[in-house]
């Protein structure tokens, strides 16, 4: 077995675990689902969900990576004991379903970016629904797919700090400066007031009790903070015990909402300036593929350069979250089997591209896939997570918590809410999720 590496240093994990978290989940579901869960309803709930129950959790998943130093595979077990190897399997198995799909989505976006460099944007509406069909369609598909699946392996294979690490250093401040730049271009649009008031600052209080509304403010919390699915844990178990991890976790959650207000802030001005609104609320691939290419198209040669810079911004968000999504397998192969990372990394990469066909044939598949991997399962590992923690192995999550000085009040807060509030609030909105998916499904 080869050594088990380390971050080389603590910005180096908060930008990797910031990494994970900031992707296509907060350019392209934050937008969507907001719009169809009542926007600042959607919101207020996603941030409440994020404060009260996700912070413990998250801080939980690292807790359990640093203190036994293993796999996502491996980690409940060594803390518990084998009956608790299904949690490991559920870490493993829902990171290779969302990397399946991932992949696509990726492959997508790539496509977009190169088209939008080299042939330019659809002139309207018709033409852009032409163009996405002929994306997410036919042999480019899977080509977008396996170069996005291959750039990812390459990062991977390269190791935590000469390939994880470094990526993240170059990638997220890059990224947060195309964020910056996008927003401030987005609020000189002549829909910008009305797309903030309309996402951001409209409050419907009816939102507040619709299942769809509470079903998409949990899943846009766990998916975009990548919860419930063993990356946390995974990173985690690189870390030395010098870090502060509810410090850690606090500069993660923040810098993914930020991340997500400020995509909010480009693409919410970009579908009110050009009478977008149905698209985004229809499609769940509508606004990344289809509204922000036809809105960006009628501005001529700034529409084109700015759609090169969203597509590029969004490509370096999906690479640094597929590396951990690659990261939980490649690593859990690891530990049980004793493989060299390369080997590791070949072999967990061929399997996501096969995974991945069926939704990169199908549309269908791929809703489903999200619905279910992006979504359930993520609400359901964070459930599972936050009993293991804060019954099962209570003494475990004090005690790595201690041994790295944090502060008394945290951790008493922390234990607290871990065992008696997030335990039934989880349960709470994993049961109005799949009641609400069921129904959705069978309508």
């Amino acid at each position: 077995m080869e050594i088990r590496e380390q971050w080389r240093s603590r910005w180096g994990f908060i930008l990797a675990a910031a990494g994970s978290a900031v992707g296509l989940g907060n350019l392209w579901g934050f937008a969507y689902r907001a719009s169809q869960g009542g926007g600042a309803a959607f919101l207020l709930l996603y941030i409440l969900i994020v404060l009260v129950v996700c912070l413990p959790v998250l801080v939980a998943e690292m807790v359990l990576g640093r203190s036994t130093g293993n796999s996502a595979l491996l980690a409940p077990v060594k803390a518990a004991g084998d009956r608790w190897g299904i949690l490991g399997w559920l870490f493993v198995i829902a990171p290779l379903g969302i990397g399946s799909y991932y992949a696509v989505l990726m492959g997508w976006t790539l496509d977009t970016f190169f088209h939008s460099l080299f042939f330019g944007l659809p002139a309207d509406m018709s033409a852009a629904k032409t163009f996405f069909g002929s994306i997410s369609s036919g042999s480019s598909v899977l080509l977008g797919q396996l170069v996005s699946l291959l750039l990812t392996a390459a990062v991977v294979a390269s190791g935590i700090r000469k390939g994880i690490e470094r990526i993240s250093r170059i990638g997220l401040p890059i990224l947060f400066g195309l964020l910056l730049i996008l927003a401030i271009w987005a609020a000189t649009l002549s829909g910008t007031w009305e797309g903030y008031r309309t996402f951001l600052l409209k409050v419907d209080v009816s939102q507040f009790f619709n299942p769809s509304t509470i079903r998409n403010a949990f899943t846009q919390a766990f998916f975009s903070l990548s919860l419930g699915i063993g990356i946390m844990v995974t990173y985690a178990s690189y870390l030395d015990r010098r870090n502060q991890l509810p410090k850690e976790a606090l500069s993660v959650a923040s810098l993914d909402t930020a991340v997500g207000l400020l995509a909010g802030m480009i693409t919410f001005p970009i579908v009110m300036s050009f009478g977008l609104k149905e698209v985004i609320s229809g499609s769940t691939v509508g606004t990344l593929f289809i509204s922000i290419p036809t809105g960006l198209g009628t501005l001529g040669v700034t529409g084109r350069v700015v759609a090169v810079l969203f597509f590029a911004l969004a490509y370096i968000a999906a690479i640094t979250s597929s590396i951990s999504l690659l990261e939980v397998p490649v690593s859990s192969l690891m530990d049980r089997l004793g493989l060299p990372r390369s080997k590791a990394v070949f072999i967990s990469t061929s399997l996501l591209f096969v995974l991945g066909i069926p939704s990169a044939m199908n549309l269908n598949i791929l809703g489903k896939m999200d619905s279910v991997f992006g979504g359930v399962l993520l609400i359901l590992g964070g459930f599972l997570l936050s009993i293991f923690l804060g019954w099962v192995v209570p003494r475990k999550f004090d005690e790595d918590l201690a041994g790295c000085n944090s502060d008394q009040r945290v951790r008493r807060y922390l234990k607290f809410m871990l065992r008696w509030v997030s335990p039934p609030v989880i349960a709470f909105g994993l049961i109005v999720s799949v009641i609400d998916l069921v129904q959705n499904w069978s309508s």
